[in-house]
């Protein structure tokens, strides 16, 4: 019963959150539009260098792989200190 009520808090707070984050995107969308609209075009500019800086997709991607690769280092370190301890709960200790 715990896990369910666990799980279905779990699930509402990122309900939640992605409706959030929708409501973030369409104001950042509508921003882009009337940032657009009322400002003049810029010109294409070559910056040396330019071709060689990572595009703003791949520095996402980037990030949320090394995040992604940290948290599951965390969790394997959390799982270890766990089995590490488990002699200190109660009936686990020696001679038992």
């Amino acid at each position: 019963m715990a896990n369910t009520a666990t799980q279905d808090l779990q699930d509402e707070i990122l309900t939640t959150v992605r409706k959030s984050q929708e409501i973030a995107l369409d104001a950042i969308k509508t921003m882009v539009d009337s940032v657009q609209a009322i400002t003049p075009k810029i010109p294409a500019v070559d910056l040396p260098f330019a071709d060689r800086l990572p595009k703003p997709h791949d520095v996402v991607a980037g990030g949320y792989d090394f995040a992604e690769k940290l948290l599951s280092n965390q969790r394997k370190f959390a799982d270890e200190v766990v089995k590490a301890t488990a002699p200190l709960l109660p009936g686990k200790g020696e001679g038992k």
